[in-house]
C-alpha cells in the first residue's frame, strides 16, 4: 500500500534522520552524493571538503535531497526536498551561524562522513577548512510504502 506523506510527517521524518543523497546540477548534468545533514526546520545543516559538489552548488545553488528509510522491499519511507544552498562561511557575519551548524552536526554519530575526513575539534584548524552549509528547504514531498 502507497500513501502520501502529510507536509508534517515529511518534516519530522527528515528531523529524524542523518544522511541521504544531495543532488545539484551544472549546465545540464546531474550530481548525486550522499551526505549527513542535520535538520531543523526549515534547515538542513552539513558540510563537505572543498570539491566538485560545492563548486556546483556555488554555480547553481538549487538543490534536491533525498532521504529513504528502507525496512524492506515493501516497508519504506521516501522524502524529496528542494531548496537553496547557502554557504556558512566563519565570517563575523556569519560566525553564529557557522558556529551553529557545527553544533549540530557534531551532536550526530560520525557526521563527517562520507565528507572526507572528520575535521579538527574546532572549526579553521584544518589545513584545508571544511566548507559548512545549508539548505533552505522550499518543498517536501515524501511517501510510504507498507506492507497490506
Amino acid at each position: 500500500m502507497l500513501t502520501e506523506l502529510t507536509p508534517q510527517e515529511c518534516v519530522d521524518f527528515v528531523n529524524s534522520a542523518s544522511l541521504g543523497h544531495l543532488a545539484c546540477a551544472q549546465e545540464g548534468q546531474p550530481y548525486s552524493v550522499p551526505v549527513r545533514f542535520a535538520c531543523e526546520y526549515p534547515y538542513l545543516y552539513s558540510f563537505s571538503m572543498p570539491g566538485q559538489k560545492i563548486e556546483w552548488m556555488r554555480a547553481n545553488p538549487q538543490v534536491c535531497l533525498s532521504v529513504l528509510e528502507l525496512k524492506s522491499d515493501h516497508d519504506w519511507r521516501s522524502v524529496i526536498v528542494t531548496g537553496r544552498f547557502e554557504e556558512l562561511p566563519d565570517t563575523p557575519e556569519l560566525h553564529t551561524t557557522h558556529h551553529h551548524a557545527w553544533t549540530l552536526l557534531q551532536s550526530r554519530p560520525n557526521w563527517w562522513e562520507p565528507g572526507a575526513i572528520k575535521p579538527d575539534t574546532t572549526p579553521g584548524t584544518t589545513s584545508v577548512a571544511p566548507v559548512f552549509y545549508r539548505i533552505h528547504m522550499a518543498h517536501l514531498t515524501g511517501r510510504r510504502s507498507s506492507p497490506s
